[in-house]
């Protein structure tokens, strides 16, 4: 059985004074070291949030160049393409011009033979058909 006497009030002296003697030298330290890692982490968390949100915002930079660019190339591209086109037209249409002017010109060469050649049948149908007749009736005519 528990007897109270001296030896009980020395054991809870003893436990208050290695209480005390625990937390400053060992408890409160550690608390201390725990606090400050926690701050650190959370330092770093921070540091960490606002590398990402720079670099989104880089990103975003990125992205807004690379349509910008991107415009400016199609822009150019369908600038280059609409003059190559033009100049591909005007060419066709001068080609297309000379073409004309030549099938003019041979079309009036062939309408001029054509006339020359019926004068020359012209002239030389009445010979034939009096040859002709002449043959047909057996005498001249």
């Amino acid at each position: 059985m528990i007897t109270m006497d001296i030896t009980l009030v020395m054991q809870i002296v003893n436990m208050i004074i290695l209480m005390f003697v625990l937390n400053v030298v060992i408890y409160k330290p550690v608390r201390k070291v725990l606090r400050d890692r926690a701050d650190k982490l959370q330092g770093m968390s921070d540091g960490i949030a606002k590398l990402e949100d720079n670099a989104r915002r880089r990103q975003d930079e990125v992205d807004s160049k690379m349509a910008t660019a991107s415009g400016k190339a199609k822009a150019a591209l369908d600038g280059a393409r609409a003059e190559a086109q033009a100049a591909g037209d005007a060419r066709l249409a001068a080609i297309k011009a000379e073409a004309d002017g030549v099938k003019e010109k041979e079309l009036g060469d062939v309408r001029s033979e054509i006339v020359a050649a019926r004068k020359d049948l012209q002239a030389g149908l009445e010979g034939f058909a009096t040859a002709m007749a002449g043959k047909i009736l057996g005498r001249s005519l």
